[in-house]
């Protein structure tokens, strides 16, 4: 079942799978909000707060506030929350590349198939599965598969090696997620994907600006603007209800891609009665041979700002900060809105099994800048408060998507979410930490328990905690 499916092939019957974005509707609501006042800004503030989806109107006011001290107020307002929503987990995931292989050419990506400085790999079954082993002896229990667009990498080829994943135990280890990020599929081929166990699987438009998308992607199946924007309503089609969006900033004016995203966000909410489950907003990074117009970088205080504008407006829906970031400035962000972060990152193909890192920007799609330890990230998380969280209970228990927003909306999800995340932490400590990092980890799990004013569910997750100790695994809320 091939990826390389043209969308004048396919008759597309369902007018929600027609494109969604208007430019000039996006621009228009960004003039026309202007210049808010402060009385306007800290009245969409307080809405948010009150945990009600912006409205794009309400969102371009947010962006548009100049004034310091309002900034300030937005950044608390999405520290607290976030807090609200999630309690102090951060979830932690590995990104594992599977082939570079690629017929496009992106003029941002080290990938595109001009690029003849790019040294092509596809790992074998038994590469894939030193690669699952190395990560699952670093104590990683989710993991995202990233592809090159190609026609080798087509929905049976995914769902075969998302199976070879799942099957790699080693020692305590398990893979109990696998996500994808891959090149859209037609609707039969999502439903090869979904057979195989998948989480999320995100498709990232990289900039909702048509004019500068057809810029930016001069060939290959992904300049086809209206067959991606259409990628993930084709996956709802074909069953897989766990959705992530993104937009790479540094393409086009951020402003514009927050509304982007917004607007995506309430395509899905019409059609579907569920938005995505994850929102990326990556900056472009170094890549081999890279070209492109410097024009629209996003600076570190507008790129901190747009995180919490995203918080704000989307209370629900998961915010993923990768280690193109560096560390301080992942650190920052992370107060202000994000709740997925990588650790331990590698995305040289087979890097993760290999003794040391080459960090060779021709085997890489971009360069990273965070190249701290999974350990050393899971430290930083313990010292400044957060509850790092493998948990994957979720999407076992069939919460996601019209689910998911049963249990997240009333609040219930930080119900579950803070305990299953202490739980995994225990069975990281148990089984990976060392000394160090399990005293702080066991200490900050004490602290957490000593707030809870429920007896009974207290006990309960005592209980589990105890049972992890003595050697039980994945045990969940």
């Amino acid at each position: 079942m091939s990826i390389i499916y043209h969308p004048q092939k396919y008759k597309i019957e369902d007018r929600s799978m027609e494109n969604f974005i208007d430019s000039d509707e996006i621009h228009e609501i960004l003039e026309a909000k202007k210049n808010p006042t402060a009385d306007e800004v800290r009245a969409v503030i307080s809405k948010s707060l009150n945990k009600e989806r912006l409205s794009l109107q309400e969102t371009a006011i947010l962006i548009n506030a100049k004034d310091p001290e309002l900034i300030h107020e937005i950044k608390q307002a999405a520290k607290e929350l976030k807090e609200r929503v999630y309690g102090k987990r951060i979830v932690l995931f590995a990104p594992l590349y599977v082939g570079n292989l690629c017929i496009n050419n992106c003029s941002y990506c080290g990938f595109r198939a001009e690029n003849k400085s790019q040294k092509r790999v596809t790992l074998s079954t038994e590469d894939l599965k030193n690669e699952v082993k190395a990560l699952e002896d670093a104590g990683h229990k989710r993991l995202i598969l990233v592809y090159g667009e190609h026609p080798k990498y087509n929905a049976q080829y995914i769902a075969d090696t998302v199976r070879t994943v799942y099957s790699v135990k080693h020692k305590n280890g398990e893979i109990r997620r696998v996500n994808i990020n891959a090149a859209p599929l037609d609707i039969e081929g999502f439903k090869t994907v979904k057979e195989a166990g998948i989480g999320t699987y995100q498709i990232f438009q990289e900039t909702y600006h048509r004019e500068t998308y057809l810029k930016v992607h001069k060939s290959g199946l992904k300049r086809d603007y209206d067959w991606r924007i259409a990628g993930l309503d084709r996956a709802m089609e074909g069953g897989i209800d766990d959705l992530g969006i993104g937009a790479l900033l540094g393409l086009y004016d951020w402003r514009f891609e927050v509304l982007g995203l917004l607007r995506h966000v309430n395509h899905f909410e019409a059609v579907y009665n569920v938005g995505p489950h994850t929102i990326s907003f990556p900056r472009i990074k170094d890549a081999s041979e890279m070209n492109i117009d410097n024009k629209w970088m996003v600076s570190d205080e507008d790129f901190t700002r747009l995180v919490a504008i995203l918080r704000l407006a989307v209370p629900y829906t998961g915010l993923i900060l990768t280690a193109r970031e560096p560390a301080e400035i992942r650190d920052e962000i992370m107060q202000f809105g994000v709740s997925q972060i990588d650790g331990g990152t590698n995305i040289e193909l087979g890097g993760y099994s290999q003794k040391e890192v080459k960090q060779d920007i021709d085997q890489e799609q971009f360069v990273i800048n965070d190249n701290r330890s999974l350990n050393e990230v899971m430290e930083e998380l313990v010292g400044n408060g957060f509850i790092p969280s493998f948990c994957t209970a979720c999407y076992r228990l069939n919460r996601t998507g019209e689910h998911f927003m049963e249990f997240s909306v009333p609040g219930f999800i930080k119900r579950f979410c803070q305990p299953n995340a202490m739980l995994t932490l225990a069975e990281y400590l148990e089984d990976y930490a060392p000394e160090q990092t399990k005293i702080k980890g066991y200490q900050l799990i004490a602290d957490e328990l000593d707030k809870y004013e429920d007896d009974r569910f207290k006990s309960k997750l005592e209980e589990r905690l105890e049972k992890i100790k003595r050697g039980e695994r994945d045990l969940y809320f």
